[in-house]
């Protein structure tokens, strides 16, 4: 095992901001837990972009190394319940904001945040999905708790040419639901529709600030990845029972809306938290993620680069570049 290794490390700068940049680090400076993991593969999240140039105030500990999804191989346990040699994934929590995180060739991890690799999965895979697919599945699984199934209606999902958005699309669609993706780029239709959609709503064709407070009922589910009036037409807009997911809030984290759908329509509005769900729960969702919630499309969606490319491509994301699913290389690269 090395007594140091190459990190992306994200402190503070001269003159406020923050500044990220590739270092070695010795093995001694991880964060204390009980599982210590060789990171394979990573992954890049809006959330990391935000984290790693200081876009948004999601770091809460300087310095910490960046990354808030991570698998690899116990490499030491004190717990039990892993081995070395054990395949592992660990997204979310304190991961890369308060912890040190996957964008590292070792991480040192709490077990009670560390899930053991399900089959049907490979660790490539598990970052291909990271926390968007985890985010994704969970919204389903609470929304299928609720009642939803595939005879229901139709499912509406926003930000569908994102990451996440994505990924609930072919999730959806292989459980045998109308999935209806909403976007603004219209040149996405026919890959959104490769991905299982049946039908692309084009989201510059509604007036969502315009929305009544009760709409024609059109949904029986809805995905939301940007919350602000497309949420709230989303409620206005879902039929009696619906149930609507807020996943994201790249749109506006405020929500001015009614009662009304609550009220007379039945319907349910559920909050995803998928940073801090905690076991069970987080088990199961990792388990279907490895069996009916996974999407068969999964490689096509995913580019894989290398530890190096991080200062730079983070730029991507924050310029709405990005597409699909990223996975970060981290052994073998």
């Amino acid at each position: 095992m090395k007594k140091a290794f190459t990190a992306l490390m994200i402190r503070e700068a001269d003159g406020g901001g923050v500044r990220a940049a590739l270092e070695e680090v010795p093995l001694s400076l991880l964060d204390p837990g009980e599982v210590l993991i060789r990171v394979h593969y990573s992954s890049i999240n809006y959330k990391d972009a935000l984290a790693a140039t200081g876009k948004g105030k999601i770091i809460r500990r300087f310095p910490c190394i960046g990354g808030i999804d991570l698998a690899g191989e116990v490499v030491e346990s004190s717990d039990p319940r892993f081995a070395p040699g054990d395949p592992v994934i660990a997204t979310c929590y304190d991961i890369g904001v308060s912890h040190h995180g996957g964008y590292a060739e070792y991480a040192r991890i709490p077990a009670k945040w560390v899930v053991p690799l399900p089959a049907g999965l490979d660790l490539f895979e598990a970052m291909a999905l990271g926390t968007a697919g985890f985010t994704a599945a969970l919204a389903i699984e609470r929304m299928e708790h609720e009642g939803l199934t595939p005879q229901s209606g139709p499912v509406v999902v926003s930000g569908a040419s994102g990451g996440v958005g994505m990924l609930a699309i072919q999730m959806l669609a292989g459980r045998g639901y109308h999935v209806v993706a909403l976007t603004g780029k219209a040149q996405e239709a026919e890959a959104l529709k490769a991905l299982g959609a049946a039908e692309i709503l084009d989201r510059t064709t509604i007036d969502f600030a315009a929305a009544r407070p009760l709409e024609k009922s059109r949904w029986a589910g809805a995905v939301d990845n940007v919350g602000g009036p497309i949420l709230h037409w989303m409620l206005a807009t879902m039929k009696q029972a619906g149930v609507v997911a807020s996943i994201g809030n790249a749109a506006s984290p405020k929500l001015e809306t009614t009662v009304f759908p609550f009220i007379l329509r039945g319907v349910s509005l559920l909050g995803v938290d998928s940073g801090y769900t905690d076991f069970p729960l987080r088990g199961k969702v990792w388990e279907r993620l490895a069996s009916d919630l996974k999407p068969q499309q999964l490689r096509t969606i995913t580019r894989t680069v290398p530890l190096t490319a991080l200062p730079v491509i983070f730029d991507e994301f924050i310029a709405g570049k990005a597409k699909g699913r990223t996975v970060v290389q981290i052994v073998g690269q």
